[in-house]
């Protein structure tokens, strides 16, 4: 008999331990599904009253009467169902190139919508600069494919209504592929008024933002992969270039850039080298990756929110 064969039978095999259950991640997922239904709750009831922003109206009592938190189903289960997209997408393009990576954390938070988005844990090294782009489009692309129908059904539903000059009325910007949304669409308000999003709508632009926001090109943000795929060690120089643009929007247009700069500061800028940067890249990694920075092109809001 083979020396191999009998080794075989002699040594014995390795112990496969089952990965433990997710606890934490089923938790947190439990935890944000439940702030986001409360906050579409709300914006239920102001869409019912058409409130918008603006004071005033009968809110719910969702602590007497729990039966109010189904009217929050629509904006939780959209917005819920993105951030799971994109962040699936990150997860199962790892499995595909045996990069390890946890599921995915959602983050409740007490926000005007209910978290503060999802992320994986990458746990391993890329390989080389094809896995890194792929990985890190795929969670943008999840996540645009899926908020760009769920915005244009929106749009069925929407409502046109006059252009409040109520202090303190808060203000969302508009995308480009909004704005070309809205014109396939036909939705164009008369003089004088704007356009009320139904609550899905809005998490389809929280979506979009979402994305936009993932796709710059600094740090390790999906944006950051992709940069460093596509050009190497000019990385640093445009994840540079990015923080500084974004600085001057955040002095002269939204401040809210000043309070992400100082999250990116704490996360770091630096890319890490991949095992074996010198594989090149093939033309489909090349083509998802300037389709990345077509996404963020369409996705992305100079001044996101303004307050009149």
């Amino acid at each position: 008999m083979d020396q191999d064969v009998l080794r075989s039978y002699s040594e014995p095999a390795l112990e496969v331990r089952p990965e433990p259950f997710p606890w934490l991640n089923v938790v947190l997922f439990i935890a944000t599904g439940f702030s986001t239904l409360v906050v579409g709750t709300f914006m239920m009831v102001a869409w019912d009253h058409h409130l918008s922003a603006a004071p005033g109206g009968t809110f719910p009592d969702v602590f007497n009467h729990p039966s109010e938190l189904f009217r929050g189903l629509p904006f939780s289960i959209t917005i819920m169902s993105i951030l799971l997209a994109h962040e699936m997408g990150h997860y199962l393009t790892c499995r595909y190139y045996g990069i390890s990576s946890s599921l995915p954390y959602f983050i409740p938070f007490p926000s005007f919508i209910g978290t503060l988005g999802a992320f994986i844990q990458i746990r391993s090294d890329f390989k080389d600069r094809s896995s890194l782009l792929e990985v890190g489009v795929a969670g943008p692309i999840a996540g645009f494919v899926l908020s760009v129908p769920i915005l244009a059904l929106a749009f069925n539903y929407c409502r046109f209504g006059p252009t409040e000059s109520v202090d303190g009325l808060i203000h969302f910007g508009e995308p480009l592929i909004y704005k070309i949304l809205a014109f396939l669409m036909g939705v164009t308000p008369p003089p004088g008024e704007d356009v009320y999003l139904h609550p899905v709508g809005f998490a389809a632009w929280v979506g979009l933002f979402m994305t936009a926001l993932n796709l710059l090109p600094i740090g390790q943000l999906d944006g950051g992969h992709i940069a460093y795929a596509l050009f190497g060690r000019f990385h640093k120089r445009i994840s540079q270039l990015f923080l500084l643009v974004i600085f001057l929007m955040g002095v002269f247009l939204w401040p809210g850039w000043l309070v992400w700069i100082l999250l990116l500061a704490l996360l770091g800028t630096r890319h890490p080298p991949t095992l074996n940067d010198k594989v090149p890249l093939g033309k489909r990694q090349v083509l998802l990756g300037w389709l990345g920075v077509v996404m963020l092109v369409l996705c992305f809001i100079p001044a996101p929110i303004t307050i009149s």
